[in-house]
């Protein structure tokens, strides 16, 4: 089912027609809440349901900690026979792709056949695949060259097709969408951290439990779940004249404390996530960063399932470094 140059041509001419995305219907998006009130968003074909997502105005998505990213472009259900006639009649009549190319169109589609033109034989047995794009990715439109295709309902897209839409695929759509809490940590025992004293620092540990994203494809039955999981945070103080706790600088998390916070008496122990400070940030500041790293597992229909590389998820933050001759604690 590879495109020629000619039939690439009238494809590219026929993409400017459906608008700078790709895709007639990709802009489209629709929200529906359930009886719960979880929020359910349709997409490039895809439902996404995040109603076990990360939340809150700090939350952010995952960065991936290797090359890996989102499939830029899928192929999916996308018209039923009466749909794509009425998306691609009104583009012939136009002529905005040429004669030629609108006549061979009408005769791969049939369109001739009032009965039988654009599988109208067939409503309600199948659909109409195309292609979908990946908006964050923006050679995407490019990616996915194949033209629309039938398959019955129950049967497997043509073998030769690249990205046709599986549990897999929609792991790494649903990793996409993942939001995670924000990672500000809190340092402690005193408001403004002082030279040469150890600073206790940890994160709110009732935000950072696992959270996880659904998508699917309710035409075909299909979907996976990708799931997010905090595994450790790292702390780079912001300048080499610190010390970290533990030395890596990587705090590991027990289930979902990370971090320890400062209590009244640990002033004689060793915080097991902390930093101290040699020296003072004079009148400015240092970037103290704090970074978490979630690691990512999905499962899908039919019991597929799998690991995605790694997410990480950080914030930059301001300490403040004062000397003190003498402190009481």
């Amino acid at each position: 089912m590879t495109l020629t140059c000619a039939s690439l041509f009238a494809s590219n001419a026929a993409f400017a027609e459906r608008g700078s995305n790709g895709n007639a219907n990709e802009a489209e998006q629709s929200a529906n809440a359930d009886d719960k009130g979880n929020l359910s968003v349709t997409v490039g074909g895809i439902v996404f349901d995040r109603s076990k997502n990360g939340s809150g105005g700090s939350a952010g998505a995952l960065t991936s900690s290797t090359s890996w990213s989102p499939p830029a472009c899928w192929y999916a259900p996308k018209y039923t026979p009466e749909q794509l006639q009425k998306y691609l009649e009104p583009i012939w009549e136009a002529g905005s792709t040429g004669y030629e190319w609108d006549a061979e169109q009408r005769e791969k589609y049939n369109a001739d056949d009032e009965k039988k033109a654009f599988n109208k034989d067939k409503s309600g047995e199948g659909f109409w695949w195309g292609s979908y794009v990946n908006k964050s990715y923006p050679p995407g439109w490019d990616a996915c060259t194949e033209d629309y295709f039938w398959v019955d309902t129950g049967d497997a897209p043509p073998a030769d097709i690249e990205n046709a839409i599986t549990p897999e695929i929609l792991a790494g759509l649903a990793y996409a969408e993942i939001r995670v809490p924000g990672t500000e940590v809190t340092l402690a025992p005193t408001e403004t951290t002082k030279v040469n004293l150890p600073t206790w620092a940890w994160l709110d540990g009732a935000e950072f439990k696992p959270v996880s994203v659904t998508a699917s494809v309710p035409d075909i039955a299909i979907s996976a779940t990708a799931t997010a999981e905090p595994v450790s945070l790292e702390i780079k103080p912001g300048t080499p004249d610190a010390q970290t706790y533990p030395a890596s600088g990587v705090c590991g998390i027990d289930g979902r404390r990370i971090g320890e916070p400062y209590q009244k008496g640990d002033a004689d122990r060793t915080p097991p996530c902390g930093v101290k400070y040699l020296r003072s940030s004079g009148d400015g500041a240092f970037p103290l960063q704090a970074t978490v790293t979630w690691k990512i597992h999905w499962t899908g229909t039919g019991g597929a399932e799998g690991n995605l590389p790694d997410g990480e998820f950080g914030a930059t933050q301001d300490v403040v470094v004062q000397e003190i001759q003498a402190i009481n604690r």
